[in-house]
């Protein structure tokens, strides 16, 4: 087994309930050697990195993924308090909820399915993908040594395609079934913390809305400016028979709120406006309830925001808190946009969609586990020192005052490969300087083509 620094043992040995004795060594080539690989996540690129390229057993580490017998969902939970404690011991717990699509062919994959590539398209400009699609809940907290937000993922699932459901006799399950399965989740492993939910206007629906009020989760979303809003239902005089009243007055429509002159406008900084640093902008916000016919009815806050510079378009929020702060609410959702860069990171640093595995039970750990690998490589640089973990890759055509996710991968590897370095040097001193010769791991990372 690679030595690994006596810091990261406490991270590495948590996941060690997940698995039996002979497995969980297996597991741990796994989890160090997608670290270190760098290019494409497959277990031979693995077993190359730790060089174990002659190992005639590899097949017992292929089976971590499609045969073994362990739980995903135990692993979320405990990478979930590991997050927790690290970044978020005090305050609300903030949870974004997206979905992504892995673009993956080929014949033996069930799951996929033809989706809108939201990455490639635009407002005027449709792409098809083929491929699968992925739910994925991440815990959004400030980094104190990258003085940013980022989104850590540590929990995933897989949506299946309709088409995939049906051709199985199964039910399928849309998005926002799965979302609302996901966030109560997350409640029922958090059950003293206040947890907000952020997501895109993708979840502003009234089922979803009213599911997340119900189990105690105040969820933030982007609001239509036509939405019929009213005004809450009157008190119920004593004696009145007939099935009682839902709503009350038809209120103006946020559409017409923004055009009207009487609109009172409150000018606030929002800090960390989409990566950009502080923006100022002005917010109108009020209460109502929103209702639509057959529908759950769910008590609101409102918030219409524009730019004073007019650099992007008036925009809408709403909060199943009525009594949350306005400002608070825009805080809470521009941290929405560290998702969109976790997924762009794990894209482009731990492999996903490079993966080549076929079977149903390791197409639906892979993927989860590279978005979990986000986290867990972030937990691991936290517990470096500040000058370790604080080194940036800059350069006089790219400065960088903060570290980034690469920056800090980087310094994880640099800790593992350095505690293997010492680990392997020799003990007795020699009377000639030996020569010096690459590791077969290294060449295979710096000199075989990604």
């Amino acid at each position: 087994m690679l030595p690994l620094p006596t810091r990261f043992a406490g991270i590495i040995l948590a996941f060690a309930p997940l698995f039996v004795h002979r497995s969980w060594r297996h597991a741990q080539l796994l989890l160090i050697g997608a670290i270190l690989t760098p290019g494409r996540r497959t277990v031979t690129s693995v077993l190359r990195i730790l060089g174990r390229a002659q190992e005639r057993r590899f097949v017992n580490v292929h089976r971590i993924l499609n045969r073994a017998a362990w739980c995903p969902r135990t692993g979320s939970r405990i990478l979930l308090r590991l997050l927790v404690d690290a970044f978020a011991q005090r305050g609300p717990v903030v949870l974004g909820l997206d979905d992504t699509i892995e673009r993956r062919r080929g014949k033996r994959i069930a799951a996929k399915g033809i989706y809108r590539d939201p990455v490639r398209s635009s407002d005027s400009h449709f792409v098809k993908a083929s491929g699968l699609r992925w739910m994925s809940l991440m815990l959004l907290a400030p980094i104190p040594w990258a003085g940013r937000v980022w989104a850590l993922p540590f929990l995933t699932a897989l949506v299946p395609s309709e088409r995939a459901c049906r051709e199985r006799g199964r039910r399928h399950k849309p998005l926002l079934d799965v979302g609302r399965q996901l966030a109560l989740q997350a409640r029922r492993w958090l059950p003293g913390r206040d947890l907000i939910l952020v997501g895109d206007g993708g979840f502003s629906a009234l089922q979803f809305l009213d599911a997340m009020r119900r189990g105690g989760i105040t969820a933030i979303t982007r609001l239509r400016l036509d939405a019929a809003l009213y005004d809450p239902a009157p008190p119920r005089p004593l004696g009145t028979i007939g099935r009682p009243r839902t709503k009350g007055a038809r209120l103006p429509t946020l559409a017409a709120r923004l055009a009207a002159k009487d609109t009172l406008w409150r000018k606030v900084v929002v800090p960390g406006w989409y990566g950009a640093g502080a923006r100022a902008i002005e917010i109108a916000s009020d209460t109502a309830v929103w209702r639509h016919g057959g529908l759950p009815v769910v008590p609101i806050r409102w918030v219409l925001i524009r730019d004073p510079e007019a650099r992007f378009p008036p925009q809408s929020l709403l909060c199943t808190d009525p009594t949350r702060e306005p400002t608070q609410i825009v805080g809470w959702f521009v941290r929405r946009w560290t998702v969109e860069v976790t997924f762009q990171e794990a894209r482009a640093h731990l492999g996903v969609e490079t993966q080549r595995q076929w079977s149903d039970t390791a197409i639906a750990r892979t993927t989860p586990c590279l978005l979990a690998l986000f986290s867990i490589v972030t937990l691991l640089a936290a517990r470096l020192q500040a000058r370790q973990r604080r080194r940036v890759a800059a350069a006089a055509w790219y400065p960088k005052p903060c570290p980034t996710f690469a920056d800090a991968l980087a310094a994880v590897r640099c800790a593992i490969w350095r505690e293997r370095t010492l680990a392997t040097s020799p003990r007795r001193s020699a009377r000639t300087k030996p020569r010096f010769r690459l590791p077969a791991s290294w060449v295979y990372a710096l000199c075989h083509a990604a």
